[in-house]
């Protein structure tokens, strides 16, 4: 079936009705019946076997057809393409019904393999997985009939111990294991001989076969391995191949003392529980034990394998499963490593020299990741400084590979299994984290995940205040690595720097000029730097937002939010008063210096705002230490528009904690200090001007502001006349045509109300105090946190109290 009629029938198959597949598979069953089932039945096979593979739901077959399936798969007669596809069938029907298969007294290789598939896709049963292990193992036990073949089991073998490793005993693992070590080590190294293909003019006399081949073409003196090159492969040379396929499988599970079974959801925690401590550095005189001996070929077979993958033929020409093969051995050491600490130093030094060779090409990056895991493992076993390779890892790739998005992927998920590890063993992981974020910014929703879990172990007291900065301006950076790229791009001609003395209209333009030159660095720094540049971002942030529009760069902005709620509940945990200090004040700061995406803005505001109250309450007395900085925000009228979440919450902030109760450092004249800066900012505000327009300025700005004043008031009695007169006013002010025009109903009654409730507790001084003003002892009482948090509650009940007469207005 051509590609393009089996995109077709699979679109019509994933429509096909039940009554539609009784019918068809009434036809299959027919050709099934016949007395040798040929290429119409293999179609038909076909056909039914992309019907159930392309449907959505779970679907049986006839029982009768089933039976037939099952008999056919059997039947010796049967050619192996018609197997095959009863095999699928069945599989794809798993869970199956009515099935009677069993491995046992199955002496054909090719079909025991494909008996087990069926049974193992039934599900994790654990007895029938259990049953067809032992039947498996049984067979490579055991001698072989003629033309039979060890390496259709292998694959099964695989399988069994993925979905079961305890389906296997102690006693059979041996015996694999000892087989696995053969394979290994003893492949032949002549090539195979040619199948003759029973022509008339095939020549019963082949030519003696040649010995194989290294990569770069040398004659292989040693032993196979899966990068040895042959015209033609023996069975034994096949079966080296797939047991160097599942040994790292089989190591995890069977090579230590204790069997394990791997965790396939934490491979770090899967490789710590396979540790164990026996020694191989005698092997003379004495038969070494399986496992013990299959670590001892698998080392041997690994160290081969990075020598083939490092020879410089590979410069030339495609290496990727030479790449792929370096990868899994350095593995694999890692593993015999944790297993037998004799082999540690062996491996160290030989590792150490691999990482030398290939360091500086950046197409073995991957193969960098297992040997920095290798040395994070065993370094300090090993005695050997390991900071070199960090150094080198955290520095040069993300700076140079960030836009390879797999190894992005690869790179942050290596720096999330081993974070803990890397805070414990070396400085170096924290001070690249300028380096590492290049990855997110160039690939941020694959890699947030990943980053909210690297976050936490990047944190302490010496970086937070930059990677606050960095997250505010991680847009920013997806904006200079865009320019960056393209920049590097361009002919060597356009590269030249540009006159300072004139203005950059564009990107790439800045880029060259020297007036940015510093800019674009820090921004592109690969170890975090205690120098603070950010005024000198301002100019260049202000270029790159004509970048913004960018996909990638608004993905970027998007999960900004996210790690920043992350950062502060992190900080909380450890930052001192300093600390705390410096990140309210830089809250304000940042807060009109971000990348220009409004709705990036937006929930920058929204998320610093709320992480503002977060921090107060941590710290009331940041309110006394911090007047200076609070009095000239909460003073600029401008901010209410541009940054309302955040002045909303500094007000609320001062008219909370601008008290003894909080800090005995507090005074009166603070306190009116704060209460001048305040009314003037309401009575800006609120004033309405002839034939002007009136800014349509967030009603709960005006609310809260109203609260802060009074509270303040009612910490220095001698404000209550002036905040209860411009209280008295407010129905005056959501009256006039000009604010009825800007504010809905609901908002002028929620400004009315509220000064109503204020103005009715002022009345009453001594409960105004005690509602606003705790005294020292119950500041933090659990009874003034109630009336804190039913604060509107009490308002209206003193509201019902004082309720006037009906006609009364007030003003």
């Amino acid at each position: 079936m051509g590609s393009a009629a089996a995109d077709s029938f699979l679109k019509q198959a994933r429509e096909v009705q039940d009554d539609e597949l009784s019918r068809f598979a009434a036809r299959v069953a027919a050709q099934l019946q016949g007395p040798e089932p040929g290429a119409e039945a293999a179609d038909c096979l076909q056909r039914l076997h992309l019907v159930l593979a392309a449907s959505k739901k779970h679907r049986q077959l006839d029982a009768q057809l089933v039976e037939l399936l099952q008999d056919v798969l059997c039947s010796t007669k049967c050619p192996e393409q018609i197997q095959l596809l009863c095999a699928a069938i069945l599989r794809d029907m798993a869970p199956c019904h009515g099935l009677r298969l069993s491995c046992h007294r199955i002496r054909d290789t090719k079909l025991l393999s494909l008996v087990s598939s069926v049974l193992l896709a039934q599900g994790e049963e654990k007895s029938e997985v259990s049953a067809v292990g032992q039947c498996i193992v049984k067979a490579l036990e055991g001698r072989l009939p003629e033309g039979q073949s060890s390496r259709y089991l292998l694959p099964v073998l695989s399988n069994v111990i993925s979905l079961s490793p305890e389906a296997l005993t102690e006693e059979q693992t041996n015996v694999v294991s000892k087989k696995m070590a053969d394979w290994l080590r003893y492949a032949s190294t002549q090539q195979g001989v040619a199948q003759p293909s029973g022509g008339f003019f095939s020549n019963p006399r082949t030519r003696q076969p040649g010995p194989v081949t290294e990569v770069d073409g040398a004659i292989a003196t040693d032993f196979f391995t899966v990068l040895s090159l042959s015209q033609h492969y023996t069975e034994d040379q096949w079966l080296n191949m797939q047991t160097f396929s599942m040994l790292r499988k089989w190591l995890l599970c069977y090579g230590s003392k204790e069997m394990n079974a791997p965790n396939s959801g934490d491979k770090s925690e899967m490789d710590r529980s396979v540790m164990s401590v026996v020694s191989t550095s005698s092997t003379s005189g004495r038969q070494l034990p399986p496992k013990d001996r299959l670590r001892e070929k698998a080392f041997e077979y690994c160290q081969r394998l990075i020598e083939q993958s490092n020879r410089q033929a590979l410069k030339k020409a495609d290496g990727d499963l030479q790449k792929a093969c370096l990868i899994e051995a350095v593995t694999i050491m890692d593993i015999i490593c944790k297993q037998d600490s004799s082999y540690v130093y062996r491996a160290a030094s030989f590792l150490k020299i691999v990482h030398g060779r290939i360091s500086g090409d950046a197409t073995y990056a991957r193969a960098l990741l297992p040997i920095a895991q290798f040395f994070l493992n065993h370094g300090e076993m090993a005695a050997v400084d390991s900071d070199a390779i960090y150094k080198h890892l955290f520095t040069d790739i993300p700076a140079q590979l960030f836009h390879n998005s797999s190894l992005a992927f690869e790179f942050v998920l290596f720096c999330k299994d081993n974070s803990q590890l890397f805070t414990e063993t070396s400085s170096i992981f924290r001070q690249s984290f300028p380096n590492l974020f290049k990855f997110l910014a160039w690939n941020s929703p694959p890699l947030i995940a990943e980053f909210v879990d690297i976050l936490p172990f990047l944190l302490d007291a010496g970086t937070a205040i930059e990677i606050f900065h960095l997250l505010l301006d991680l847009p920013c950076l997806t904006a200079a690595l865009d320019v960056q790229m393209r920049s590097s791009s361009l002919p060597s001609s356009e590269r030249a720097a540009c006159d300072p003395a004139v203005k950059p209209a564009a990107c790439l333009e800045a880029f060259r000029n020297p007036l940015y030159r510093s800019a674009f660095q820090y921004l592109l720094r690969v170890e975090s730097i205690s120098e603070d540049f950010q005024e000198r971002l301002i100019p260049l942030r202000q270029l790159l937002g004509s970048l913004a529009s960018s996909p990638r760069i608004m993905q970027c902005a998007d999960t900004v939010p996210v790690l920043l709620e992350l950062f502060f509940s992190v900080v909380a945990e450890f930052a001192d008063a300093s600390l705390i200090n410096q990140l309210v004040v830089l809250v304000l700061q940042r807060s009109d210096q971000l990348y220009e995406i409004p709705a990036f803005k937006d929930d920058v505001h929204r998320v610093l705002s709320s992480q503002l109250v977060m921090l107060c309450k941590l710290r009331p007395a940041l309110v006394v230490e911090l007047s200076k900085e609070l009095l000239e925000f909460s003073g600029t009228v401008s901010n209410i528009q541009n940054k309302e979440p955040i002045f909303t919450y500094v007000v609320w902030a001062i008219g909370e904690y601008m008290s003894v109760s909080y800090d005995k450092r507090c005074t009166v004249e603070q306190i009116n200090r704060f209460f001048e800066t305040l009314e003037a900012v309401l009575f800006e505000v609120t004033q309405v001007r002839p034939q002007a327009s009136i800014p349509n300025y967030a009603p709960r700005a005006i609310t809260v502001l109203m609260t802060a004043l009074t509270k303040l008031a009612a910490r220095s009695q001698d404000l209550i006349p002036r905040v209860s007169l411009f209280l008295s006013k407010m129905r005056t002010f959501v009256q006039s045509p000009a604010v009825t025009s800007v504010y809905c109903e609901e908002d002028r009654e929620e400004i009315l109300t509220r000064a109503t409730e204020l103005m009715n507790l002022l009345k009453m001084p001594s409960v105004a105090q005690f509602v606003f003003t705790p005294s020292v002892d119950v500041a933090r009482t659990r009874l003034q946190k109630e009336v804190n948090d039913t604060l509107p509650s009490a308002l209206r009940i003193v509201t019902r109290l004082l309720e006037p007469a009906p006609g009364f207005v007030p003003g």
